[in-house]
């Protein structure tokens, strides 16, 4: 039987290496994400799987992170490319060229490490609600009992499942740990689990990892075999309970990501509430990871804020607005209305019903109304386009009206051109500005007229056509049409 050491592939894409003049940190963690992840029935590898606005395995490096690590080694497998181009320079990656099991990825980093003698993180990269705290937890108890390995547990309050499960003897010590699939029906009935979250004595880790075989259902080398390996040799092995069961849980398929998505939203709405946000009901409403939100903004039910948003204080959001990668000032409303890719100033009011496209700039007391679309433009303080318009590619002055339906005409069918309104102006229901086409400060623009032209400051535009009534006109064409029938 072949060692575990000699299948591991050495083949790192030139990720080998100590950095010059970077000292050895004294705690790194190992994140295994090279799995196939085949239940997840995707094309998307499982760690750049969407959640709250970022991909799955960012959580993992975030509350590394927050635990003190200086040094992450993710080792990637499937569709290693991807994985490595969506964290580029966040991490460093070792590669699993075959997946044969939970020792053997281990065993992939074993280059990057060497030389290395410190304390060892070992963490699956589909735990998202792991945080911090718990993982100092698990590291300060590694520390302070001088352990070679300790693994985090927990004590799940229904049938564990799949997990593998802890072995103590009746004094409480860890003898070990089992597969699901190699567990007698005694084992399958303990509910402490493994949460395949360990803390090692890096130089024990890799040392037991050479004498770990695949004599298992799978085929496979199972890390936690290194757990037995060590009890049977009379090393010292610790086991920390989390303190919440659910900061634990894994996600191998798209229900499990359903059931984390909704545990984390939680966990995200109670810490806006308790920072001084209204979130009123809690249930339907969506809000991202990254966002920030002011004290005492209110948000209302069925509005998504995602992305990186930002959005001050006192204002009032939905319902049923989204919200995506813009500013917010303070005491804005947006109201049932989409704001993608923007910057709204203080006291501006969007909506009902409004549609804010990339790149739109809104200045301070703005009103942008129902059905009104802004795409592209810079829409300065105090100006009123309160329904029925489109403006695209466009600079509105401040202090300007824009009157119902009017639209800026900004494609020719091969290039987008830009309309400039004045400040203070006055541009009548239903014009047509054709752009390239300027309209100077204080000029007004009567209603229904198609501008191709320049427009100079303090004039007033006419294009129309003079109105000509026929007096009975339409009553002799129903007559007509009468006797015809």
């Amino acid at each position: 039987m072949l060692s575990l050491n000699s299948v591991i592939t050495t083949r790192m894409g030139g990720a080998s290496l100590w950095r010059i003049g970077v000292s050895k940190p004294s705690l790194t963690a190992v994140i295994m994400a090279a799995g196939k992840s085949t239940r997840m029935k995707s094309r998307l590898p499982k760690p750049l799987h969407p959640l709250c606005g970022k991909p799955l395995l960012s959580y993992l490096l975030d509350a590394c992170k927050s635990a003190g690590v200086s040094r992450i080694i993710v080792v990637v497998g499937h569709e290693a490319e991807r994985v490595q181009e969506a964290f580029h320079g966040q991490c460093e990656f070792a590669l699993q060229e075959e997946q044969l099991g939970t020792g053997h990825a281990v065993m992939s980093a074993r280059q990057l490490l060497d030389g290395y003698e410190g304390d060892l993180l070992v963490l699956p990269g589909d735990t998202p609600l792991i945080d911090g705290d718990t993982l100092c937890k698990l590291v300060e108890h590694h520390r302070k009992s001088g352990a070679l390995a300790t693994l985090l547990s927990a004590i799940l309050p229904h049938d564990a499942g799949m997990y593998g499960r802890v072995l103590r003897d009746p004094g409480g010590k860890v003898l070990g740990v089992v597969e699901a699939k190699d567990a007698t029906p005694e084992q399958l009935a303990v509910r402490e689990i493994n949460t395949s979250i360990y803390c090692f004595k890096s130089p024990a880790l890799f040392d037991a990892l050479q004498e770990v075989r695949p004599n298992n259902a799978q085929g496979e080398y199972y890390l936690t075999d290194v757990i037995a390996l060590l009890t049977q040799q009379g090393q010292s092995v610790e086991a920390v309970v989390a303190d919440d069961w659910q900061v634990t849980l894994g996600v191998n398929t798209r229900v499990e990501l359903a059931d984390v998505a909704s545990r984390l939203r939680r966990r995200i709405l109670e810490k806006l509430m308790l920072s001084g946000v209204t979130i009123v009901d809690p249930a339907n409403t969506y809000i991202d990871a990254d966002v920030q939100i002011g004290q005492d903004t209110t948000v209302h039910p069925n509005t998504y804020i995602l992305g990186n948003t930002a959005i001050g204080e006192e204002c009032e959001i939905g319902p049923m607005a989204r919200i995506e990668n813009s500013q917010i000032g303070n005491r804005t409303i947006v109201l049932a209305s989409q704001v993608v890719e923007c910057r709204l100033g203080d006291g501006v009011r969007v909506g009902p019903f409004a549609n804010l496209r990339p790149g739109t700039v809104v200045g301070n007391g703005t009103k942008i109304g129902d059905f009104v679309e802004v795409k592209n433009a810079v829409i300065e303080e105090n100006v009123s386009m309160a329904h029925l318009t489109y403006v695209g590619d466009a600079h509105v002055g401040a202090n300007t009206n824009i009157g119902a339906g009017t639209i800026t005409c900004n494609y020719d069918g091969k290039r987008k051109h830009r309309t400039i309104i004045g400040k203070g102006c006055f541009i009548g229901s239903h014009a047509t500005l054709i752009a390239p086409v300027e309209i100077g400060d204080g000029a007004y623009v009567a209603a229904a007229s198609p501008i191709n032209e320049n427009v100079p400051p303090d004039s007033l535009a006419i294009a129309r056509c003079r109105q000509v009534v026929k007096e009975e006109w339409a009553k002799r064409r129903r007559e007509q049409s009468s006797s015809e029938g």
